[in-house]
């Protein structure tokens, strides 16, 4: 099912996939350079309704309006508090999730909104070749229990640059950005999915 949501930023698009049973809602956003096509966000989408999840894929306004350049981080997250209403409309508990810019803005807004937890896939520590110019303040600010997964060859940050803090960490053999792995990889590109699923689903149990 898809909804379309007036924010200040313009009119978002959420994907449902909907658990038959559900027990909570997980919210996720794409990134700076691509849609919720991405990989991992649709592997989630697959697996987690058998596990009670019901998934919402969120299109953030400027994606929803063509364009091919994300905004400020400021008008990202004025577009995700004005989806989050429709994400707690079951009155069930909503994990605040995304990937990359998407992983930014859950953890920036997850205290203000009252999300459960955060799921922040590929979470963007630094620029790439950029590591003076670290984002591992928002992370550890995001103030609820939060799931890192991230690529182990990711140029973004790799799981051994990121600091010591509140939150568990997944890593993805040979995963770039997209958690695309390279084909001489000890992996297949379905088992780095897998590994995604799997951590997420793992730490959703765990949050009781």
């Amino acid at each position: 099912m898809i909804e379309i949501v007036e924010t200040d930023a313009g009119c978002a698009r959420i994907t449902w996939r909907r658990a038959e049973d559900p027990r909570l809602v997980l919210a996720v956003s794409h990134g700076a350079g691509g849609g919720v096509e991405a990989r991992d966000l649709q592997a989630l989408a697959r697996v987690l309704p058998a596990h009670g999840v019901t998934v919402a894929l969120v299109e953030q306004p400027w994606r929803v309006a063509g364009r091919k350049v994300a905004p400020a981080p400021k008008t990202l997250d004025t577009g995700w508090r004005g989806i989050w209403p429709a994400l707690t409309g079951m009155e069930l508990p909503v994990i605040s999730g995304g990937r990359s810019a998407g992983a930014r803005v859950a953890c920036r807004t997850a205290a203000e909104l009252g999300a459960h937890a955060v799921l922040a896939l590929s979470f963007p520590l630094h620029p790439p070749g950029r590591p003076e110019k670290s984002r591992a303040a928002e992370l550890l600010g995001a103030g609820v229990p939060t799931l890192v997964v991230q690529g182990g060859n990711d140029p973004f940050g790799r799981p051994e640059e990121f600091p010591e803090g509140p939150y568990r960490l997944v890593e993805v053999p040979y995963g770039d950005h997209g958690f695309a792995v390279p084909k001489r990889a000890e992996i297949t590109q379905e088992r780095a999915l897998e590994i995604v699923a799997e951590g997420v689903v793992e730490w959703i149990a765990s949050l009781g």
